[in-house]
């Protein structure tokens, strides 16, 4: 069973989430919100790369305000990231905010709350409900003994309760944690009891390699079991790192299709080249193209045509010099330092091949 076939539609901005939907790559600015030059520039290379919903920061009322001039700029719907000021929810979304993210437990009491809800349903404009392990109420972690997926659950679900209560449905429900498997018992447990779209990422996950790990295991297994909306990997590097991330995981489920896979063979004794280092210049290179196709990096020009059979092109590394591989067949020999630049060559002309 695929629960996200069965979520409710949400709009974005013109980007629609749940019932069927297809699954949408988030990431968040590190930038000063109240910066508009820096954080326009960001989100453009966040776009470019494949970024489909951006988060940015509202700390204060000038961030807040600042969304007003981003939005003429940009080309993806924005969501206000609120903590605490409820203020700062209302203005966030007067200014443009095409979703707010809010933890109702810790904006305030029920007037607050019902405050911004109002202004969000006068506007038809989706509130997140985030949830995060290191903030559950010290009353769910009295009751479960510690944090648990089952306290995630409870204390989301109350929350978005509490905003069913107001009239308002137009939700999108996250609960998150630094623990990979208690996160996905947590969404195990959250896809049975609501049909609302669901924001899934691992949060707190680490630097690229940690984090990288954590997410494609408990995004993978998450996404795997038809659970999951929107996603984002969390990690401790540029923004942009978490879209390329985002979209190798969804193009590894089969879960979206386009852009360039670079497969490569592990080093061995017969490695002759820089493999590693090539195979990181290929990985830059095809992110400007946009073909659903896979290219070989082989550092063994014996075995390299072979091993590179599945993919439409390929390039394999000898003593010096280098093979152009299409389909598994030799196209032709060049230098080594050439290899990179060739295949460049067959990429510009592959729309005609």
């Amino acid at each position: 069973m695929s629960f996200r076939e069965h979520t409710k539609k949400i709009n974005i901005g013109g980007v629609t989430i749940g019932g069927g939907s297809p699954v949408a790559i988030q990431s968040m600015t590190n930038t000063k919100t109240e910066d508009v030059q820096a954080t326009v520039r960001q989100i453009l290379e966040l776009e470019e790369a494949g970024c489909d919903i951006i988060r940015s920061a509202v700390p204060n009322m000038q961030a807040a305000e600042a969304f007003r001039e981003i939005k003429k700029q940009i080309h993806i719907p924005i969501v206000a990231d609120i903590h605490f000021d409820y203020r700062l929810a209302i203005a966030a979304m007067e200014n443009g905010a095409d979703k707010i993210r809010i933890n109702p437990g810790n904006i305030g009491d029920d007037e607050r709350v019902r405050a911004v809800v109002a202004v969000a349903k006068e506007r038809n404009i989706p509130i997140r409900v985030g949830v995060n392990s290191g903030s559950l109420e010290k009353e769910l972690v009295a009751k479960y003994g510690h944090v648990t997926a089952e306290g995630l659950v409870e204390s989301a679900l109350t929350q978005v309760a509490r905003i069913e209560a107001m009239d308002y449905g137009n939700l999108v429900i996250s609960i998150k944690s630094s623990d990979v498997m208690m996160c996905v018992r947590a969404h195990e447990l959250i896809a049975k009891q609501t049909n609302y779209p669901l924001h899934v990422g691992i949060t707190e996950s680490g630097s690229i390699t940690a984090g990288n790990i954590k997410s494609a295991v408990g995004l993978g297994i998450i996404l795997y079991e038809g659970i999951g909306d929107t996603i984002r990997v969390s990690l401790t590097d540029r923004p942009v790192e978490e879209i390329y991330s985002a979209k190798q995981i969804l193009r590894t489920l089969g879960l979206r299709r386009g852009g360039i896979e670079v497969v490569s063979c592990p080093t061995c004794g017969r490695t002759q080249i820089d493999l590693i280092g090539l195979a990181h210049q290929v990985e830059e290179l095809v992110r400007q193209y946009p073909y659903d196709i896979k290219v070989a990096v082989m550092g063994c020009a014996v075995n390299g045509p072979g091993e590179a059979r599945e993919a439409e092109l390929g390039i394999a590394g000898g003593n010096k010099e280098g093979l152009i591989i299409r389909r598994g067949e030799i196209l032709r020999k060049v230098p080594e330092e050439n290899l990179l630049s060739e295949l460049k060559k067959e990429l510009d002309h592959y729309e005609v091949l």
